[in-house]
């Protein structure tokens, strides 16, 4: 199965459109989020289109396909007006014989791994920032942010299916890609 993995929407009304098509382009699945869904938190300016409420209305239109992780900026109250479940610190999935630990990456990360096998991936959001490290042991993979990129990324998102991950901006455009 295809999955589309997102992270970082930090309330952007504009942003969640623009990655629910990109949702609907890829013919995907599933949809993974890595946290930080409605809020924009104290560290970051009010992104493009903010817009909490429609937020929730838009990722409420496709419940029945998303998985979501618990971000640094969600809360109690979040799980009240989202109708999927937002709360679990991490979500595992399996891509052949590799385990992907996602999570959204304030508690799991380089420098604090869960316990993974080698060509296991650490997979996670945070940092807004697109990554793809080979430690040692492990990948570590992030999709970058959907609305507040840093670093001079690109807004965008990944792909991941039969073990291929793919990193795209939000027009669909692919710029990286990993075959475990």
């Amino acid at each position: 199965m295809k999955w589309m993995i997102a992270s970082d929407i930090h309330g952007s009304a504009l942003y969640c459109d623009r990655m629910l098509d990109a949702f609907r382009r890829e013919g995907a699945g599933r949809l993974l989020l890595l946290g930080d869904l409605l809020y924009h938190g104290p560290r970051n300016d009010l992104p493009e289109g903010y817009a909490p409420k429609m937020v929730i209305s838009q990722l409420s239109s496709v419940a029945d396909r998303v998985f979501c992780v618990r971000g640094n900026c969600e809360a109690e109250v979040d799980q009240m007006v989202l109708p999927f479940p937002v709360l679990a610190d991490y979500c595992l999935l399996e891509q052949g014989s590799h385990l992907v630990f996602a999570t959204h990456g304030h508690r799991y990360n380089l420098e604090n791994p869960p316990q993974l096998q080698p060509g296991d991936v650490l997979l996670h959001g945070h940092t807004h920032v697109p990554a793809k490290v080979h430690t040692e042991t492990f990948w570590y993979l992030n999709p970058g942010s959907v609305s507040l990129p840093k670093e001079n990324s690109p807004h965008g998102y990944m792909t991941v299916e039969d073990g291929i991950f793919v990193w795209k901006n939000l027009e669909g455009v692919e710029y990286d890609r990993l075959t475990l």
